[in-house]
């Protein structure tokens, strides 16, 4: 059985065009209606990882966000929220400065903090048993995935998977980062943690995407695309091929695909455009991009003692340039590890220092830091 993927080609974040390219990507995937009933409580779950203006390709476009929330008004949905569980701030306020709280207004739409945790047990889990969910997304009846196209340190990419990673409440988020610290363990986590949320639809915005230090410091780059789908794996395997990336270099595609979560592979995925069917070579041709910057590589451990990975020599790590640090802490701040894997030693006139032999490779230092500062090497 084919897996559904639309591609929509979209030139701009002019409001008109995004809301029109947005139906016609859910007419192809059946309507709206047949995804989520009217009398549902709906929750867009943006990628709200932390502020920064839209033209960084850091969050999930106001455009989007506003024109998904004017489909639901236009189709008659009463009931709709939108909300993260942001890596740094406040997920309303972070909101608020894309300029979405009159938006949100307008269309009905509530914004949500996701500030409470609750425990929720899933026995059914592969790889975690456990979860401590946002309050918002567990009163929620019907979870939309409004996710970033971005490269990621850990995973090669950030999609729609990893996006539900912010269901997660916040403290609990970086908690999580020591319990699957590599990079297989945290895509089987959230694989189990979609398995468990469920969303009803996965929707990509990559109008503008984000290449190189990604998730959050890397550079915007054009590829004009809307993609859509209701498997998160399929979604993001097209991602990868768009951008000429093995898909089973990701671990979430893998990982996912394994644990019954959707497919990478591309003989079982349909790429549906405005003109119908389209061949996935085909659609690399037209729409891909060869110099996208993201890693290609396989994490090898070398080394004297790297057949027992006691000694991982050239472990990728993260790393602080001096000439761009303004000293803020923000990286200290969002170092899960007990102890903290790093530190200002002589108060803050110079960078945070790194302690190697603590660092878990989690690279949350890399992926807060608001002055793009932090890289992995």
């Amino acid at each position: 059985m084919k897996h559904t993927v639309v591609l929509i080609p979209c030139d701009s974040y002019e409001s008109e065009q995004v809301c029109e390219k947005l139906k016609k990507g859910l007419e192809l995937l059946g309507g709206l209606e047949l995804l989520i009933n009217k009398k549902e409580k709906v929750l867009l779950k943006l990628n709200l990882v932390r502020g920064a203006s839209p033209e960084r390709a850091v969050t999930t476009h106001p455009a989007v966000a506003a024109a998904l929330a004017r489909i639901f008004q236009e189709k008659g949905y009463p009931h709709v929220s939108a909300g993260d569980s942001s890596g740094f701030g406040s997920p309303v306020k972070i909101m608020e400065e894309l300029g979405l709280k009159p938006v949100f207004k307008k269309y009905g739409v509530e914004m949500k903090e996701f500030k409470e945790a609750v425990p929720v047990d899933f026995p059914q889990g592969v790889h975690a048993k456990r979860f401590m969910l946002a309050r918002d997304v567990l009163d929620a009846e019907a979870l939309v995935s409004v996710c970033k196209m971005k490269t990621h340190a850990l995973e090669h990419i950030t999609g729609a998977v990893k996006n539900q990673y912010g269901c997660v409440q916040g403290f609990h988020k970086a908690k999580g980062h020591t319990l699957y610290s590599d990079p297989v363990s945290f895509a089987r986590m959230l694989g189990d943690l979609n398995r468990l949320v469920k969303p009803r639809l996965y929707i990509m915005d990559g109008i503008t995407a984000m290449e190189g230090n990604g998730p959050t410091s890397g550079d915007p780059v054009p590829m004009h695309l809307l993609l859509l789908s209701t498997d998160p794996v399929a979604l993001d395997s097209v991602f990868c091929h768009l951008v000429h990336l093995d898909p089973q270099l990701v671990p979430t595609n893998v990982q996912g695909e394994q644990m019954g979560l959707g497919t990478w592979r591309p003989e079982n995925i349909e790429l549906l455009t405005e003109e119908g069917p389209m061949e996935l070579s085909r659609a690399l041709e037209r729409y891909g991009n060869p110099d996208f910057r993201v890693k290609r590589s396989r994490e090898k451990a070398r080394g004297w003692m790297g057949a027992v990975g006691i000694f991982k020599i050239f472990r990728r790590k993260p790393r602080i340039r001096g000439e761009l640090c303004r000293k803020c802490g923000v990286c200290v701040e969002s170092c899960p590890v007990e102890g903290k894997a790093l530190h200002f030693s002589n108060g803050r006139d110079k960078p945070p220092v790194y302690d190697y032999k603590k660092c878990i490779r989690c690279f949350c230092c890399q992926e807060m830091c608001p002055h793009r500062a932090i890289f992995v090497k």
